[in-house]
C-alpha cells in the first residue's frame, strides 16, 4: 500500500512542477491554486469584517489602490507577454485595502491578488515609490506562489500526504490557520514563513513589477535602509525570516541592472 502511494505521490510531484516567472526556478505546487484562491476570497472577507478599514475616499487609500492598480496592470503586462505564465493570473480579482489606526509595520498579499496594506508601514514607505517597492514585494509572493510552496513542503511530509488537500477543500480551522500562516497574515508566522530563498526571490519580482509600473526600482535600497533602522531591536512581521539587510541590500543592487531594464518613468512619485 506505501509503495503504490509513493508511486502516485512522486508521479503527483512531478506534474506539479513548474518554473518562477523572471528567476526561472523550479518549484513543486501540489495544492491547486484554484482552492487557494477560494479559501483566500473565504479569508480576506473575514479579515476586512475584522478589522477596521480606512474609507476608499481617504487620500492615502487611494494611494493604496493608484499603485496597486499600476503593479497589477505590470503584472498582466508581463504574464500576457510570456504566455507561458498566463495560467498564473487566472481568476484574479484584484482588492488593495488600508487598515485603519494599525501600527503594525506590514503587508501581505493572498492568493488571487488580495491585498492589505497597514497604516504603520506608510509612515515607512515615504512616498508612492516606496509603497510600490512594498507591494511589488508583497504581490510577487502571490504570483510566484511561494505560500502554496510552502504548503506543498508541510504536506509532503504528513502521513498519506493528502490530509491538508482534504482539509483545504472542506475549509477547517487548522487549514485556515495554515493558510493564514502562509501568507503572513497572522502575526508570528513560525514554521510557514517564507524562507530566505522566497524573500529574495521576491525582491526580485517586485522589482520588475515596480520598475514595469513605472517606478525607479532603485528606490528599492533607500527602503530597505530605513526598514533595517526600523527593525533595530524589534520584531516586525514583514521582516520575519527575511534575509540580513546588508545581504538583502546586496542582492538587490546585483539584480538592479536587470530591474531597470524594464524601467520607463510615466509620472511623478506623490510624496504623502
Amino acid at each position: 500500500m506505501y509503495k503504490k502511494f509513493l508511486f502516485f505521490f512522486c508521479i503527483a510531484f512531478a506534474l506539479s512542477c513548474s518554473r518562477v516567472p523572471i528567476t526561472g526556478r523550479k518549484q513543486v505546487n501540489l495544492l491547486a491554486e484554484s482552492d487557494l484562491m477560494k479559501m483566500s476570497l473565504v479569508e480576506y472577507t473575514k479579515f476586512l469584517a475584522a478589522h477596521s478599514m480606512v474609507p476608499d475616499t481617504d487620500p492615502q487609500a487611494m494611494l493604496i489602490r493608484k499603485v496597486g492598480a499600476n503593479i497589477q496592470a505590470a503584472v498582466v503586462k508581463y504574464m500576457n507577454a510570456n504566455k507561458k505564465y498566463k495560467k498564473r493570473i487566472a481568476g484574479y480579482k484584484w482588492q488593495f485595502n488600508l487598515t485603519k489606526d494599525d501600527k503594525t509595520i506590514n503587508a501581505w498579499c493572498m492568493p488571487g491578488g488580495k491585498v492589505v496594506v497597514y497604516t504603520g508601514l506608510l509612515p515607512v514607505t515615504l512616498n508612492e515609490t516606496g509603497l510600490a517597492v512594498v507591494m511589488g514585494h508583497e504581490i510577487a509572493h502571490a504570483i510566484a506562489r511561494h505560500g502554496n510552496e510552502r504548503m506543498s513542503q508541510q504536506m509532503a511530509l504528513q502521513t498519506g500526504g493528502a490530509v491538508l488537500s482534504i482539509a483545504l477543500s472542506t475549509q477547517t480551522a487548522a487549514a485556515q490557520n495554515v493558510f493564514n500562516q502562509s501568507y503572513g497574515v497572522a502575526i508570528g508566522l513560525g514554521v510557514l514563513a517564507y524562507s530566505r530563498k522566497h524573500e529574495v526571490e521576491a525582491d526580485k519580482l517586485g522589482l520588475v513589477f515596480m520598475a514595469m509600473a513605472g517606478y525607479n526600482p532603485k528606490e528599492a535600497v533607500a527602503f530597505w535602509q530605513r526598514m533595517a533602522k526600523e527593525s533595530s531591536g524589534s520584531t516586525i512581521p514583514i521582516l520575519s525570516t527575511h534575509p540580513s539587510d546588508g545581504k538583502r541590500i546586496e542582492e538587490i543592487k546585483k539584480f538592479m541592472p536587470k530591474a531597470l531594464k524594464y524601467y520607463k518613468p510615466v509620472a511623478q512619485p506623490v510624496t504623502q
